[in-house]
């Protein structure tokens, strides 16, 4: 065995082809920690129906950015540049919960090289049974199947982390300095959308993400913002203000000049590359907002990677 401590970063993941769009549907239409379709016995049935159906629509989203998600190179080169941080005593590992390299494939990998410390790093910043939840759930299972011995340490969020929250402000504050004139725009931060019966039941993610606008606009003094949430699916109520409800309501108030802020995804992939930057641009566009711009994904900022070095050092500490 070796004294090396491995870092496992959980990620969402996305098709990295086109063919691959069905199977990543497929696999999260069948997480019952998302979504219950129909008794457990039938969701995986129903799940293939649904892939299947939506799969050609959102191929065309993918063939609008590339044909593919690049959150699998984003994620590993996060990877890279954390282990490089942190040093020869630890390795970086990615798994992906709904594609590749997946739970068992990670976890194959930790125990080939022979490491049984590992500190289980949420790429998601902001706690949810949606998304951090199931993907140690996900681990947990793979734990049960595994014959190797594993001394494991989470980190399940850092929303308020004080160097995420530096590295969030870093990109606003470029992003602001590309206008002319920053007092006139208005800055909106776009989360993942979530159902609102997972707070109703407790879920503490609408709690942190507010917590994290409040804590990064602290250092823009009054320059005028707002929270919406975006990438809804169904029919159940979602957390609202959705994003294109707000670009609309700004929009008819008179803005035209927007900053958007992606909040909750720490790599670029659909829901910034297609959502926001072709969907809400073109919305926005002819609603009259002239001026309609992103910050950068944290993507492998230095600011994110000292934070992410941080929060593993802070744990093994």
């Amino acid at each position: 065995m070796t004294t090396k401590t491995a870092v496992l970063l959980l990620q969402m993941g996305g098709p990295d082809s086109l063919s691959a769009i069905e199977p990543f549907l497929y696999n999260l239409f069948s997480d019952r920690d998302i979504i219950r379709i129909g008794p457990a016995f039938l969701q995986p049935v129903i799940a293939r129906f649904i892939a299947r159906r939506r799969s050609k629509k959102v191929m065309e989203y993918y063939k609008k950015i590339g044909g593919r998600s690049p959150i699998r190179e984003l994620t590993e080169q996060q990877g890279a540049e954390l282990e490089a941080a942190l040093g020869a005593e630890y390795r970086c590992f990615v798994a992906m919960r709904y594609s590749k390299p997946d739970t068992a494939e990670a976890l194959a990998a930790i125990a080939r090289d022979g490491i049984t410390n590992v500190i289980v790093l949420s790429l998601y910043p902001h706690y949810s049974r949606a998304t951090v939840g199931s993907s140690i759930n996900e681990l947990e299972r793979g734990l049960k199947k595994s014959a190797a011995p594993l001394n494991l340490t989470y980190i399940r969020q850092f929303y308020d982390h004080p160097l995420y929250i530096a590295a969030l402000a870093e990109k606003i504050e470029r992003g602001l300095a590309s206008f002319s004139d920053r007092s006139s725009v208005q800055v909106v931060f776009s989360a993942h959308g979530l159902p609102q019966s997972f707070i109703d039941s407790g879920d503490p993610y609408l709690e942190h993400i507010q917590a994290t606008v409040r804590l990064t606009m602290a250092n823009f003094g009054d320059i005028s913002h707002h929270l919406a949430f975006q990438s809804r699916a169904g029919p159940v109520k979602w957390l609202e203000p959705s994003t294109e409800g707000k670009i609309a309501e700004l929009a008819a108030a008179g803005c035209r000049q927007m900053l958007m802020v992606p909040l909750s995804f720490v790599s670029d992939h659909i829901e910034t590359l297609y959502e926001i930057d072709i969907q809400y641009r073109d919305e926005a566009v002819a609603l009259g907002i002239d001026d309609f711009r992103r910050t950068e994904a944290l993507n492998s900022s230095p600011a994110f990677i000292a934070c992410l070095a941080e929060l593993v050092r802070s744990s093994a500490g």
